[in-house]
């Protein structure tokens, strides 16, 4: 199913997978390793930055839904993402 996010984080998703593949080209060239520590945080600030979107997208649409509907096993798996997101 589609979010109303779902463009922006098609979009944010090909930028990082760009981002990545620098880094990875950064490690193969034997760049300093600070440069490349930096890199591999901005990375993964910018992938939590989309797993928050994916998450308000989620609780907007899905999770008013299931409780509109008492659908409790979509607000079990939320719980359940939640935890495996936040190890």
């Amino acid at each position: 199913h589609t979010h109303k996010q779902t463009k922006a984080v098609l979009n944010r998703m090909a930028r990082l997978i760009g981002h990545l593949e620098s880094t990875k080209k950064m490690i193969e060239d034997g760049r300093d390793c600070s440069e490349v520590l930096t890199q591999i945080a901005a990375v993964d600030a910018a992938l939590r930055a989309v797993a928050r979107i994916i998450l308000k997208d989620h609780i907007e649409h899905c999770i008013v839904e299931a409780i509109q509907e008492g659908d409790q096993k979509t607000i079990d798996d939320l719980n359940q993402a939640i935890d495996q997101f936040l190890k």
